[in-house]
């Protein structure tokens, strides 16, 4: 029975909750630890950065670990899953990065974390942390980042999720 079919007062059923892709926004920092948590070893290539100042947008097309998919492919004992997504942070003042290269487009890198650090009146510093001792920072005029899958999920290239065990 379609959603719009259901009277009024109706609860959701379990088939409302049809897997789709992600649209996520994050205005403030416990928003961001959702992102985070979703992106990470999240991989791109340098060339998949964008920062367009006219428009105080920095995008970044990601090919992205499906964690919220991982515990269903671990228990049906199926391939893991990645998905592309693209990242915008939003009202964008200025762009740093260290530890990575800006002209190289060919290099990758990988995703760990996303993270903010307020200043005043809501502006900040959003830091991409990435493997390597990479990073990106973003000075922002407020935290303003969504996450948008652009993509239908293919089978990852690794038979395991990404692990970050300490050997």
């Amino acid at each position: 029975m379609a959603e719009e079919s259901r009277g009024q007062g109706e609860d959701a059923r379990f088939e409302d909750g049809a897997e789709r892709p992600l649209r996520l926004a994050a205005e403030t920092a416990e928003d961001l630890g959702v992102l985070s948590a979703l992106v990470q070893d999240a991989l791109a290539g340098v060339g998949d950065v964008a920062w367009t100042p006219k428009r105080r947008k920095l995008t970044v097309l990601l090919r992205r670990f499906r964690w919220e998919d991982a515990p269903a492919a671990r228990r049906q004992g199926r391939p893991y899953e990645r998905v592309q997504s693209i990242l915008t942070i939003a009202d964008a003042l200025r762009v740093r990065a260290s530890g990575v290269d800006p002209a190289d487009h060919d290099t990758a890198i990988s995703v760990l974390s996303i993270g903010f650090e307020p200043s005043e009146d809501g502006a900040g510093v959003v830091r991409l942390i990435l493997a390597g001792d990479g990073e990106i920072a973003v000075d922002v005029e407020c935290l303003d980042v969504a996450l948008v899958d652009v993509s239908q999920p293919y089978l990852a290239q690794a038979s395991r999720p990404p692990s970050h065990d300490e050997t």
